[in-house]
């Protein structure tokens, strides 16, 4: 019972002086904020959004308005409502390609780098096969051999984004499997099943953390190519990409900014603000950070 409180207070410890870390970067920890923003506006775009993301009025190319706050697009759809929907496609394309290709990459590398053996050799050498390949030319040739489409998108980019995952998480084990508490618990025949989960994935979760968050602005990134490329979401549901894609004349480029602009900047702001978030948590979790 003693050493149950002891463990627990020694958690909490630890918690809160990665918070306390994370606290001193000013600039992650406003980029924490924008981001519960931008996902509480996305969870709720059925309630904000002004008008139905897909109904098609009359105002035709509309400027920005009172009316249409962002204007409207070519068919007269509300590019305010739009927006508010296709960041809620790209938040979840992003999280849900990051749970999936994190859990992959986990329980590989978790597998691989405690047994050894074959079994390490063959993970690791499909690993490196997937990795062998340029990523961008391997999520298109997958993009189209499958139908374009919301989840196979998030398929796609899962299953191609976990081997980054499964050998960082395997390099972890390699080091915590020699360490003396784990090498206590083999030698007190604890069952292999309580080793993993309980002693070495606690102290692999910081760094896979952290990867999650470069997964997450990738995956958003990804998302949006394709989808501009006409190879991910599809019409007329609203994502960031197609929105973008409707963009693609000169006239609109010049012209017609509330078309686009607003689109280009939710994704550089999205993905800068993980980036900073994930480099602070970085520092936040690192042990020898100062």
């Amino acid at each position: 019972m003693k050493n149950n409180l002891m463990e627990k207070a020694s958690k909490q410890s630890n918690l809160r002086m990665v918070i306390k870390r994370f606290r001193k970067h000013k600039l992650a920890v406003a980029s924490f904020y924008f981001l519960c923003i931008i996902t509480i506006l996305a969870i709720l775009a059925p309630i904000i959004a002004p008008y139905d993301p897909n109904k098609v009025t009359t105002s035709f190319g509309k400027p920005p308005s009172a009316e249409h706050l962002l204007g409207t697009d070519q068919i007269g759809r509300d590019m305010f409502s739009r927006l508010l929907y296709a960041t809620r496609i790209s938040l979840f394309v992003g999280f849900a390609v990051t749970i999936i290709s994190t859990a992959i990459g986990v329980v590989l590398g978790l597998i691989s780098g405690y047994f050894g053996g074959w079994i390490d050799i063959l993970i690791m050498r499909i690993t490196d096969t997937i990795m062998s390949f340029p990523y961008i030319l391997l999520v298109l040739v997958a993009a189209a051999i499958f139908e374009p489409g919301l989840w196979n998108i998030i398929l796609i980019l899962g299953f191609v984004d976990w081997p980054a995952v499964a050998r960082l998480v395997r390099g972890n084990v390699l080091s915590l499997r020699e360490t003396n508490f784990v090498k206590g618990d083999v030698v007190a025949g604890m069952p292999r099943q309580y080793i993993l989960l309980s002693e070495i994935l606690p102290n692999t979760i910081g760094p896979v953390l952290v990867n999650a968050t470069s997964v997450f602005a990738i995956s958003i990134l990804d998302e949006a190519a394709l989808s501009f490329l006409g190879m991910g979401v599809q019409p007329p549901t609203a994502s960031l990409g197609n929105i973008l894609n409707g963009a693609e004349s000169i006239t609109i480029l010049t012209s017609k900014f509330w078309l686009w602009i607003p689109a280009g900047v939710i994704i550089i702001l999205l993905v800068l603000s993980i980036n900073f978030v994930g480099d602070a948590l970085r520092d936040a979790i690192d042990p020898t950070a100062r």
